[in-house]
């Protein structure tokens, strides 16, 4: 697997973002939906990734600068195709080291609190995540779950 910084211009990934948006229409209701679509990642300060293997994108992440110390991962997602190969957990960890990297003491995410986010949830408790409330912009809301990692 690869992965490489992404501009958000390929057919790939437009379409694999595309699926991800319809992914939180499904399972979350529009006001719970906090995911960005394109526009919202050209954002000066998000970086987004993708994840390659044989030609074919894998999944894509990103990480939105907070301030000077605190990150948020956005848009995780794994092409379907994919699922199950370990891309997420790739991905992850690439985002975590970079959050170092940048010298964050703090990487914070919304996720789903529904069933369907159940295996995001799990990754993320492995790589040492932990609930807590909301952050940023966030507001309370029993459709998100709030999770934060000290770096």
């Amino acid at each position: 697997m690869i992965i490489k910084v992404d501009d958000l211009t390929g057919t790939e990934i437009k379409s694999l973002i595309g699926e991800h948006l319809q992914g939180m229409q499904l399972h979350s209701p529009p006001e719970s939906i906090h995911a960005l679509n394109l526009d919202g990642l050209r954002k000066p300060e998000i970086t987004c990734w993708s994840v390659w293997g044989d030609g074919e994108l894998m999944g894509c992440g990103a990480l939105k600068e907070l301030d000077a110390t605190h990150g948020e991962i956005k848009s995780m997602r794994t092409a379907s195709s994919h699922l199950r190969k370990g891309v997420a957990q790739k991905l992850l960890q690439h985002i975590i080291e970079e959050a170092k990297r940048r010298d964050y003491g703090r990487l914070s995410l919304e996720t789903g609190s529904m069933e369907a986010f159940e295996p995001a949830r799990r990754l993320y408790a492995r790589f040492g995540f932990e609930e807590c409330g909301p952050f940023a912009d966030y507001t309370s809301d029993p459709n998100s779950i709030f999770m934060t990692k000290k770096l």
